[in-house]
């Protein structure tokens, strides 16, 4: 029966460290609120509506990437509008989405990724 404070204070600490993840995230959370990104000046539609590209930008970029590297197509049709676009992370995006870190790195700090598109694409430079 003499265990029981060196027990109690096992769990203790257990508990504390099982925790700590959870404790950490309800911390350090930041605003919570997604940062309000400028429409292009000139711009009248990106390639697909708001919703698809806050959501699922990234997996038409990797299916641009596939099709323009490994099957050699080089258009795509817009779902939404039925527009054709040119497959290009540099000539269609940065077209109307020139500045990289007011527009990508926003988004990308706030969601906690870190995307690989730089790794390879040269950002192109303004005026």
């Amino acid at each position: 029966m003499r265990d029981r404070t060196t027990i109690a204070a096992g769990l203790i600490v257990f508990a504390a460290l099982a925790l700590f993840p959870v404790w950490w995230n309800i911390v350090s959370a930041g605003s919570g609120s997604p940062p309000e990104l400028e429409i292009p000046a000139g711009a009248k539609r990106c390639v697909e509506d708001k919703a698809f590209m806050t959501a699922r930008h990234m997996e038409l970029l990797d299916r641009w990437r596939d099709e323009v590297v490994r099957q050699g197509k080089s258009t795509y049709t817009s779902v939404s509008t039925g527009e054709t676009y040119e497959m290009s992370l540099t000539k269609t995006c940065m077209e109307c989405h020139p500045d990289r870190d007011a527009f990508c790195d926003r988004c990308h700090a706030y969601a906690g990724v870190h995307p690989y598109c730089w790794d390879c694409h040269m950002e192109p430079k303004g005026d």
